[in-house]
């Protein structure tokens, strides 16, 4: 079963069923400045341990974890315009390509969270679609991160509908760098206005079992987190 391509009832009928599911949920994440090769490659074995959705790493490491996941169902995720959203379009474009020649399945974009407040929303759906293109044409899914801890609810919810007019596959709560992370009521949001067109990863202060189960039941088919092996310990208690 793919969590991508299943409704919420079937995600949480098969977490009943089988609490270890969670698993498949997680893109288990290392994007910390500091985060030296020898960290990158811990996580892709746990990865490979548990199973996870995928890997969530800087561009500098996608190459190297790649090669540590090669032949595995576990994907390789990598970030663009990441913490700020504030490169330019084309920049994204290159970083999406590079990620992609280096062997990533999937990219996290942050959205022009400037251009969005300024209510310049073409400019911010013509960067997610450019994002998005690319991506595409490398047979990788776009998650777009709107980083709602600086967004009112119309602005999240303008920033959903943007983003699925550009073509992205997912929306995202945080980068983890904000001021804030992912909340139940943001995920509501979030999936109240994609329904099931768009898949919505809860990302930012997901620790533990009971965060991620709540994010989960408000709506979200993905979890972004660094706590990916204390999740599953829990499981197995």
């Amino acid at each position: 079963m793919n969590p991508d391509t299943m409704t919420q009832a079937d995600i949480l009928a098969a977490l009943e069923k089988e609490p270890g599911f969670i698993a498949r949920l997680i893109d288990h994440t290392i994007l910390k400045a500091f985060a030296s090769q020898a960290d990158v490659a811990r996580i892709c074995d746990e990865a490979l341990q548990y199973t996870f959705a995928s890997v969530c790493v800087n561009p500098t490491h996608v190459a190297l974890v790649a090669e540590k996941l090669a032949g595995s169902p576990v994907k390789v995720c990598s970030v663009v315009g990441f913490p700020l959203g504030a490169t330019t379009t084309a920049a994204k474009v290159a970083e999406t390509q590079q990620a992609l020649a280096d062997g990533a399945h999937e990219i996290d974009m942050v959205v022009d969270i400037g251009a969005l407040k300024d209510g310049r929303f073409p400019q911010v759906q013509q960067d997610i679609a450019a994002v998005a293109a690319a991506a595409h044409a490398g047979q990788a899914n776009l998650k777009v991160i709107i980083e709602t801890c600086y967004l009112s609810d119309e602005e999240k919810e303008t920033a959903c509908r943007l983003s699925m007019a550009a073509g992205a596959d997912f929306v995202k709560t945080s980068t983890g760098f904000g001021t804030g992370g992912a909340t139940e009521a943001d995920v509501a949001l979030m999936r109240g206005v994609v329904g099931q067109a768009l898949g919505v990863k809860a990302s930012g202060g997901v620790r533990n079992l009971a965060d991620a189960l709540a994010m989960v039941r408000a709506g979200a088919n993905r979890i972004g987190a660094s706590s990916g092996v204390a999740i599953m310990q829990e499981v197995g208690d």
